[in-house]
Formats: C-alpha cells, sequence, structure tokens
C-alpha cells in the first residue's frame, strides 16, 4: 500500500475541529452511573495452561447490563507483592484466545487482565442486547442509530470496569493501571483514557474507532467499509449515524484523557488512516507521544514497538512505585 494519507508534517499539525454534542459529557457520566448499578462480581478461577513460570486465571465481571464478560488474567508465578498491571482491549473480531497468545507483559513482570469484546472472538462473552435497527455484517452498525443501543456504548462500559475488575485482584497496584490495545483494542483503550482520570498510562496502537467522518472517506475496506455500506442504502440516516458516532468517536474522547500514552501509527495503514490517529493524537488531553512507522500498514510496529512501549513503560510507572 503506497502512501495516500497527508504529509508527515501535515499530519503532525491536523487538528480537526471536534463534533461532539453539548452533552457528551452528561451522556457518558450516565452511561457508567448505569453500568455500576449492576455488581462488578468479579472471578477469577485458577487456570492450568501449562506454563511453569506464569499463573493464569480464567476471568469473569459483570459489565454493562450485569452482563459476564470474560477474559484471562496472566502473571509471573510466586508474585505476592502487589504489580504494575495492563488492561489489554482485543482488536476487531478478535476473543482473549488462550493464555499462550499473552505471555509478553507477564514475562516482563506484568499482572495482565485481557478483556474478550462481547459478541466478537470465540463467543466466551455473548452480547445479549444487539440494538434494535437493520444492520450490515459487522460490528459497527448495530445499534447505530441510537446513542443508547449503540453497540459501543456497551463495549466501552465493559472495558471501564474491566479496569475495577483487574484491581480487584490482589496482585494488583491499583496506582499501575496501563490500558493498552491496537486497532479496535486501540480505540477501546482510547476511550477508556478519556473516561477514567486514575490511569497511569495508556498504550494505543493503530487506533479504531477513531475520527468516523475522515475515516469512512478514505477506507474502502472491511471496518470503516461497514458504515458507508450502511448509509449507502439508508440515504436519510446520514445526519442520525454521524451524530450517534460522534458520541463514540476517539478524538473526542482523547481530548478528555489525562493519563501519560503512547501511540502508534502506521503511514501506509488502509484500515486506521494515519490522518484519524493524527486527529486523535493531537487533541490527547494528557501527556502524549507517538511512534510513526512510514512503512507499515495496519500491523503497524509490531514486536517492536512492544519494546519500545516496555522500557517507556518503566520510566512512566517509576513515578508511580
Amino acid at each position: 500500500m503506497p502512501l495516500f494519507d497527508l504529509p508527515l508534517d501535515q499530519l503532525r499539525e491536523y487538528r480537526p475541529e471536534r463534533s461532539e454534542a453539548p452533552d457528551f459529557d452528561q451522556f457518558w457520566k450516565e452511561t457508567l452511573v448505569a453500568a455500576s448499578a449492576s455488581p462488578l462480581e468479579p472471578e477469577f478461577r485458577p487456570h492450568d495452561a501449562g506454563l511453569s513460570l506464569v499463573d493464569v486465571w480464567d476471568v469473569r465481571f459483570s459489565g454493562w447490563g450485569g452482563h459476564r464478560i470474560a477474559g484471562w488474567f496472566l502473571a509471573p508465578r510466586g508474585a505476592t507483592e502487589p504489580l504494575p498491571t495492563v488492561v489489554q482491549y482485543l482488536g476487531y473480531h478478535g476473543g482473549r484466545g488462550v493464555p499462550l497468545d499473552w505471555l509478553v507483559f507477564p514475562a516482563a513482570g506484568y499482572a495482565y487482565l485481557v478483556m474478550d469484546t462481547r459478541g466478537q472472538g470465540d463467543g466466551a462473552t455473548a452480547d445479549p442486547d444487539p440494538g434494535t435497527n437493520p444492520q450490515v455484517a459487522g460490528f459497527l452498525t448495530r445499534g447505530v442509530t441510537d446513542r443508547e443501543t449503540y453497540y459501543y456504548r456497551r463495549v466501552f462500559a465493559d472495558a471501564v470496569r474491566a479496569v475495577d475488575a483487574a484491581r480487584s485482584h490482589p496482585l494488583v497496584d491499583p496506582d499501575r493501571v496501563v490500558v493498552a490495545g491496537g486497532s479496535q483494542g486501540g480505540g477501546i483503550a482510547q476511550a477508556v483514557a478519556g473516561l477514567r482520570s486514575d490511569l497511569a498510562a495508556a498504550l494505543i496502537d493503530v487506533p479504531f474507532l477513531t475520527h468516523f467522518r475522515r475515516a469512512t472517506e478514505l477506507v474502502d475496506r472491511p471496518g470503516y467499509r461497514e458504515i458507508v455500506d450502511f448509509l449507502a442504502s439508508r440515504r436519510h440516516l446520514g445526519e442520525t449515524v454521524f451524530g450517534t458516532l460522534d458520541y463514540f468517536d476517539g478524538v473526542n474522547l482523547a481530548a478528555r484523557a489525562t493519563a501519560p500514552a503512547r501511540y502508534s501509527v502506521a503511514l501506509m495503514d488502509p484500515v486506521c488512516p494515519p490522518s484519524t490517529v493524527f486527529a486523535a493524537y493531537n487533541h490527547y488531553g494528557g501527556p502524549a507521544d507517538i511512534d510513526v512507522w512510514k512503512f507499515n500498514g495496519h500491523e503497524g510496529g509490531g514486536q517492536v514497538q512492544r519494546t519500545i512501549q516496555l522500557r517507556w513503560l518503566a520510566e512512566v510507572l517509576a513515578g508511580h512505585a
């Protein structure tokens, strides 16, 4: 994929005007209050993953509507003191997989909670409240004609509660909790950073769910294309749909974040265009750095990015020790 978006010097200055309703903050305050009405009831059941140096637990906690959300919790074997902890959110259509998929952070000395995404992956977490309007394949248009029924309202509420679930484990240092994710997971981590003021840091890689209005004009692949396909046959719903999406747009949520953040962007990414990432990064409310991968697509920096993140986190979290 060649370079197709703005030149890098323009991307670094790209700070579009935000489109958000006056009641944006009130909507999210009410959403999180409603989510907290259900007891969290976290469960950590020991799980034999065949690992000798990492302990694993199968996790359940109550997310939006009391729906039980699944996950994995991993920690270095034999740890007794509270640890810095990463809460990981997943890419589009991805599930929590198996514990062997999630060994980098435990190997680096972190506790690690991996949150399954409702209705995606292997079905460990169902979505019993799928919205009311017709939709196209995927999740971006599920319930999209009303902010109250939109799918990502439930997902973001789940993700906020995942931080509380992690903090309920005795191995977690509540002052050193980090949110992380790439693509959809990056969009979710970005949202949680904007909805919570008590995080130590955020790792936001090639975030999805960001700058919807521009993304739908640039992307012709699964993901944002779902919105285009939805509106192609429902021509009269454009403002209704984008009016809903504004409440979930990563640009608006990033502007409310305060935790230090490390972003990454790939300049040949046809799934999450670089201008959409820079739009959120340039509006980010807290201190933030960004790693730019000029010749990469949606894979971004891969494990090279992870190495950078581990070094950066060590510096950031030193102030919370």
